[in-house]
């Protein structure tokens, strides 16, 4: 580690406490975080690396963001891993990336399950690599009986995606019936986890790139220009008390 990460590392040490204990005083907290990972290519250019080592590096973001969730009781947290687009990356790229979803489920799935932490797969299941989706599959299981924190891994995904499989489902299955808002809800990928209240974009970029398209329709946004293998604890505590200043009114008068 670096000096500069040593003190970053020290220094969120010193003020975890005084914003845990901040945000256990907020009015209101997302039920739900969803957040569109985004830098790892550019961080690894910046420090003259592959773009697996990018990669490599997020997992230790990825960690500390489930810690801090944990920490401060959000019982939904989804990260977009590998969009359905990511397939046009070169080959070693995307072969790498598969490889290192197998290899952090093996490492880091008996840390999880023992925090309580219930991981879900969302995305097309049948366009994985086999040892991919059996590790994440082999997770879903080990850990379904968990609730202190429901970690949804978007891989293989896209909005539009979803919604197509979704309306391709109520047409084969309710052949002649109105396609209403509750079907379609009904034949998500995961229909039972709530919209995302929070959704946070790293790297400065400001879009959504075909990320949870139906769900995202009342989201309210937050974008850290850090990239993503830097984004730390810090950044998710302010990004929360950052939310809990916002006034959600659904299309009404009322806040909620």
């Amino acid at each position: 580690m670096s000096k500069k990460g040593y003190l970053r590392r020290r220094l969120i040490d010193l003020l975890e406490p005084y914003y845990v204990s901040r945000i256990s005083k907020l009015p209101k907290k997302p039920n739900h975080i969803a957040i569109i990972m985004d830098g790892n290519g550019r961080w690894a250019s910046l420090h003259g690396l592959p773009r697996i080592k990018g990669h490599i590096e997020a997992v230790s973001a990825v960690r500390r963001v489930v810690q801090a969730c944990v920490k401060v009781s959000i019982p939904h947290l989804s990260l977009f891993a590998f969009s359905t687009e990511n397939w046009k990356r070169p080959e070693n790229e995307v072969n790498s990336l598969m490889n290192l979803f197998v290899e952090q489920i093996n490492l880091n799935l008996e840390d999880l399950n023992q925090n309580g932490v219930r991981i879900r797969l969302v995305g097309r299941r049948h366009e994985l690599f086999q040892k991919t989706l059996d590790a994440f599959e082999h997770a879903e299981r080990v850990t379904a009986s968990n609730s202190r924190l429901n970690l949804y891994i978007l891989v293989n995904y896209s909005g539009r995606t979803e919604l197509l499989d979704a309306i391709e489902k109520i047409i084969k299955n309710k052949k002649g019936e109105r396609i209403t808002e509750e079907k379609i809800q009904k034949y998500l990928y995961v229909p039972e986890a709530p919209f995302p209240d929070l959704i946070i974009r790293t790297s400065g970029e400001m879009r959504l790139s075909n990320f949870y398209l139906w769900q995202a329709a009342y989201s309210e946004f937050y974008f850290d220009p850090v990239l993503f293998p830097d984004y730390d604890k810090l950044n998710l505590y302010k990004a929360l008390i950052d939310y809990s200043r916002r006034k959600r009114r659904f299309g009404g008068l009322e806040e909620f």
